[in-house]
């Protein structure tokens, strides 16, 4: 068995998408990716397989044992996730994904849309849930953990919709403001119904650096334990 069989596999996404309107102009947001290329780094070093899927305009990760996928739109994320999921044993969903992208018959990558007098209207049309797709295709001992960033006075429920919502294993709930913040104070929550009961807070509020070695230090042992059961059920098979 090659020696990087028996490492984990973790693969990240990280950044924002940026969605075309014309060959210059799109909607995006203001992710750094610092996070994700941080957990890249720090996982790594501790002997992860990292593949990391990277948003346009994001920090990328130092350390050159991490496999580095660019995408720019969702449409490119989830071609990426499609592909690389398969093959990893843990996914942190930390990309700022879209919600919204303009219409495909509103979009000219050819050109640049002329300024007018007057107003500009462009029909959005929803972006496909790429966690929850991934959630429908994992396998039964993969780990799925997703993000929620949301305004503090709604982030608890919000965070534990979403989980539901999702069908994931679990959601760090952290506050608006660490978007564009060096540091992060959140929660990590298990779903009950994927057999994880999990709700553990940071100690307060700590680097981006250090929540990469707490968030690692939660899912290595998980993930370990997913691997190990289903190695259990394939021998016993």
């Amino acid at each position: 068995m090659p020696a990087d069989d028996a490492k984990r596999r973790l693969l990240i996404t990280a950044g924002p998408t940026y969605e075309p309107i014309d060959a210059v102009r799109f909607i995006g947001n203001r992710s750094s990716g610092r996070l994700g290329s941080s957990l890249a780094d720090h996982a790594a070093d501790a002997d992860w397989c990292v593949t990391l899927l990277l948003g346009p305009n994001a920090i990328l990760p130092s350390d050159p044992r991490v496999k580095v996928v660019r995408f720019h739109s969702c449409r490119d994320l989830e071609a990426a996730l499609d592909e690389q999921l398969p093959i990893h044993d843990t996914l942190v969903m930390a990309a700022a994904v879209a919600d919204y992208r303009p219409a495909t018959e509103e979009i000219n990558l050819q050109g640049k849309r002329r300024r007018t007098a007057g107003d500009l209207s462009i029909h959005l049309e929803s972006t496909p849930d790429l966690l929850a797709g991934c959630s429908q295709q994992a396998r039964g001992n993969q780990l799925l953990v997703g993000f929620a960033l949301e305004p503090r006075e709604r982030l608890m429920e919000s965070a534990r919709r979403k989980l539901k919502k999702k069908n994931i294993d679990l959601i760090v709930a952290n506050a608006l403001e660490t978007m564009d913040s060096d540091t992060i104070e959140a929660t990590l929550l298990g779903n009950p119904d994927r057999g994880l009961e999990t709700e553990l807070r940071t100690p307060g509020e700590i680097t981006k650096a250090d929540f990469a070695d707490w968030l690692l230090g939660q899912l290595g042992p998980l993930t370990d334990r997913r691997k190990a059961v289903m190695t259990e059920s394939t021998t016993n098979g």
